[in-house]
């Protein structure tokens, strides 16, 4: 079990329970450290004085407040702690309010309240299966790391939980960013219900897509660089069609695959076949092939004239041909018929 980040009690009203806090949930992201491409020398982080330039340990560092540019005042975590505020070394709870009262935006991180001793264990238990049998979700106030937060009680596997909440302060209207009214008919809508409860399951636990794809695949990457492969490349997907125009035929499709996922026959819905559009790699083929094509009814076209060009040259030096030899043939009749001079 990972160690306790917090110590104090359960404040109910005239009942303490003493507790310690530890992290629910853990990270297991991939964490990289900086280094310099150049010869792959670690680059750290130091904390240098900005009066006398000299690097500090972790010791050496307080807390202040800038009151203004001249004047800072230090504080200690001493001071911190013995702060006049009844939740510094308590969760005290204020009240109870139904679950669906409570927005999920407004719920953080998690953490297992544990039972401090065998005295805590009677109370412990009893607001457990209080909570277990009430169906309001205990609202609590707190103090960690320097300000005063407000929480959620709730039970798990006979654990109490405490869900760090936001202040209503901290959380953003949303009103600005809804879109205009937009007219949907009730076919449109009832397939999109149809669509979820074709998608719903019991929970998210064993689920095939609750499994994190991103820390895998870089698991694999640095397992084939530090054996001196190269990366292994992603899977070539077909390239989505372009976007949709027909939202129905979209829901209907959406519809049938996550039935058949499911192994559902899904006689309700009906497939229709989009009109795809070309992708722009398509498009430039087909210009090329146009290109082509024009090129090539365009030298058919010259060689084409080029051979009738070629034809009328060949006749026309025929018929002079026919002309020139007429007229050799006639001046030689002619010659013949002239009388002959004697001596």
């Amino acid at each position: 079990m990972p160690r306790p980040v917090w110590s104090g009690a359960i404040s109910f009203g005239l009942v303490t329970i003493p507790i310690k806090v530890l992290p629910a949930t853990e990270n297991h992201s991939i964490s990289f450290h900086q280094y310099h491409l150049e010869d792959m020398g670690r680059v750290r982080t130091r904390k240098i004085c900005d009066l006398d330039g000299k690097q500090l340990t972790n010791a050496e560092i307080g807390k202040g407040y800038e009151v203004s540019k001249d004047t800072i005042v230090a504080v200690t975590d001493d001071e911190l702690d013995e702060m006049p505020l009844p939740t510094a070394k308590a969760i005290e709870i204020a009240g109870f309010v139904p679950y669906e009262s409570i927005d999920p935006i407004r719920i953080g991180e998690g953490y297992y309240l544990q039972a401090d001793g065998q005295v805590a264990n009677k109370p412990y238990t009893l607001l457990r299966k209080a909570l277990e049998r009430n169906s309001k979700a205990a609202v609590a106030k707190f103090a960690w790391h320097g300000r005063e937060r407000l929480g959620l009680l709730r039970v798990q596997d006979d654990v109490i939980l405490l869900h760090a909440m936001k202040w209503d302060d901290e959380v953003r209207s949303p009103q600005e960013l809804a879109p205009k009214a937009i007219d949907l008919d009730d076919d449109e809508i009832d397939r999109a219900i149809l669509l979820i409860d074709s998608m719903t399951t019991d929970g998210i636990a064993g689920q095939e897509w609750a499994t994190d794809r991103y820390t895998e695949a870089l698991e694999q990457v640095i397992e084939a660089k530090a054996g001196g492969k190269k990366p292994p490349k992603p899977d070539e997907e077909e390239a989505p069609a372009g976007q949709v125009l027909d939202l129905m035929a979209a829901l209907q499709e959406s519809v049938q695959k996550a039935q058949s996922s499911r192994g559902e026959t899904g006689k309700d819905a009906t497939v229709h076949e989009m009109p795809k559009k070309k992708t722009a790699a398509a498009k430039k083929a087909t210009k090329k092939t146009a290109a082509k094509t024009s090129a090539a009814k365009s030298s058919a076209t010259k060689t084409s004239a080029a051979k009738k060009t070629a034809g009328k040259k060949a006749a026309g030096t025929k018929a002079t041909a026919k002309k020139t030899t007429a007229k050799k043939a006639t001046a030689q009749k002619t010659a013949a018929r002239k009388p002959r001079r004697t001596a």
